[in-house]
């Protein structure tokens, strides 16, 4: 199997140096034709039992930190809201 490290670097916005670009592609090859020969998983008993439903709590209000404490600890805040540095642009 043939593996476009360039491309896959490019999509995750890596560089990496022309030498070693097959270096890479061959360690990806490896990994992949790793997992290909990886043995099937027996599912059968071993995951959810389908007749055991989960029970889920009720979704009940409770009271939390009071907002007038948690903005006292806060640098900078506006409109009942703590304000953050801009990093995207």
């Amino acid at each position: 199997m043939e593996i476009d490290i360039k491309h896959i670097a490019k999509l995750a916005r890596l560089s990496i140096p022309e030498e070693k670009v097959e270096k890479f592609q061959k360690e990806m090859e490896g990994i992949i034709e790793m997992v290909e020969n990886l043995p099937d998983l027996n599912t059968e008993g071993a995951l959810v039992d389908p007749s055991d439903t989960m029970q889920l709590r009720k979704d009940e209000v409770q009271p939390s930190f009071p907002r007038d404490e948690m903005l006292k600890n806060a640098p900078n805040t506006a409109a009942g809201c703590i304000v953050i540095p801009r990093v995207v642009d």
